[in-house]
């Protein structure tokens, strides 16, 4: 009896043990709102990206005066601050006509010197990338639009808006930019550009000719292939991007005046242009994605196993056959996945369900353990395709704070929740 208690009781100091070395879930807060009208605003970049300043002051939004269609090149945003240390107080330092409702101006923060910002415009008739100081109000101008920037804020990825504005509307900018090259099936000269943004040198990093082995078979003879949704790795060796093919091109455009259908391969490079690496086998697709800290592992949602059913998923590059499937029968759902900044948690949130509720939860890594963090209901007039709300949730670098877009109270507006681990 003596050596069944005392096994019993090394059972239960094992568990205990067990128990104890999973990272507890951080306390997340209600959300607040730090933006208000009569104007929408949104975060003024894409889910994932950071949107505060380097000393965590300010958070960058965009300010719009419109929604239920599509940005026109004749749509101004107002590119704006909140100052998180004096109530919330609204900041303009600049306007936009290069924006869209999913991944607003490219905003990012270049914290080599205090108060520089970088975030897409058009001058002079060209989409370019505005570098601004915008407490001295000193800018310059790179000669093409950002698509991703590095977190040192030295090194961006570029692509080609005005193809993607024909290919994913709600992704590009309209206007006279950019060549669209829609008669250059496989462009040999266009591609993923690399931008090193202290000295305005540029390269192409990769052509959509080169990548042409690793991307679906355009059977068409109207088809057409390009590249989108790029994230650079945080040590700024690698980039993961989006690589699609489009067939039946002009006949998708005849009929409704847009693509709608395409093929999808998710796709690794590394920045000094070697080792290009599809992540998954045909039907995988890939859907949203984020690096974790380690600049190696990814999490993306992607067709599991080429069937109909999207999954969350985690690789290294590398070792894209040991393809982990998160949480499987409950994360089985396209949703915008980025990861804690300790690596341990990964935030996601979703599409609204039949009863126009957007659920977002967080799960744990090392055992799939997850928590709700609620549900965000979303009205009619903002679920039209090309300006409906997503929430796009994004963490503070140090993981104190998340933020998103919502419009759970009536307008699309920028909310915080304040977190604590």
């Amino acid at each position: 009896m003596k050596k069944l208690q005392l096994f019993c009781l090394g059972i239960a100091v094992i568990l205990v043990s067990c128990k104890e070395t999973l990272p507890p879930f951080p306390e997340v807060g209600e959300p607040y709102a730090i933006t208000q009208g009569p104007q929408d605003h949104l975060l003024a970049n894409y889910f994932g990206i950071n949107a505060w300043s380097p000393d965590g002051r300010y958070v960058c939004v965009l300010g719009v005066d419109f929604t239920g269609r599509l940005a026109e090149q004749t749509d101004t945003a107002t590119v704006a601050l909140v100052d998180l240390e004096d109530n919330n107080k609204y900041i303009p330092i600049g306007s936009t006509t290069c924006w869209n409702f999913q991944e607003a101006a490219m905003f990012h923060w270049l914290p080599w010197e205090d108060g520089l910002c970088a975030f897409n415009d058009c001058r002079y008739g060209k989409f370019v990338t505005v570098i601004m100081n915008w407490k001295t109000g000193a800018e310059r101008i790179v000669s093409r639009p950002i698509s991703a920037v590095d977190p040192s804020g030295e090194w961006a990825v570029s692509l080609n808006y005005a193809r993607l504005r024909v290919c994913r509307p709600d992704y590009g900018y309209a206007g006279g930019g950019q060549d669209p090259r829609l008669d250059d099936v496989w462009p040999e000269d266009d591609g993923l550009w690399l931008i090193n943004l202290k000295t305005g040198e540029e390269r192409l990093l990769l052509s959509v000719a080169a990548a042409k082995d690793l991307m679906p078979e355009i059977t068409s003879e109207d088809g057409l292939a390009y590249f989108c949704h790029t994230i650079i790795s945080p040590d700024a060796s690698k980039v993961f991007f989006l690589a699609r093919t489009v067939q039946d091109f002009k006949a998708q455009l005849a009929e409704r005046g847009y693509v709608y259908k395409w093929d999808t391969v998710s796709m690794t490079i590394r920045t000094d242009g070697t080792d290009l690496r599809r992540c998954f086998q045909d039907g995988w697709k890939g859907s949203h994605f984020n690096w974790n800290g380690d600049s190696e592992t990814l999490v993306v949602t992607a067709r599991w196993n080429g069937n109909q059913t999207w999954a969350h998923v985690v690789f290294k590059v590398g070792e894209e056959d040991a393809v982990r499937h998160l949480a499987p029968g409950i994360m089985d759902w396209d949703g915008h996945c980025i990861f804690s900044p300790n690596g341990k948690f990964i935030s996601s949130e979703g599409y609204w369900n039949k009863d126009g509720n957007r659920s977002w939860v967080l799960l744990r890594l090392e055992d799939e353990a997850m928590i709700s963090l609620g549900s965000f209901f979303v009205p009619d007039e903002y679920k039209e395709q090309y300006s409906r709300c997503d929430l796009h949730a994004r963490w503070r670098p140090d993981g104190s704070q998340l933020g998103f877009n919502s419009v759970h109270e009536g307008s699309r507006q920028v909310y915080l929740r304040d977190v604590k681990w």
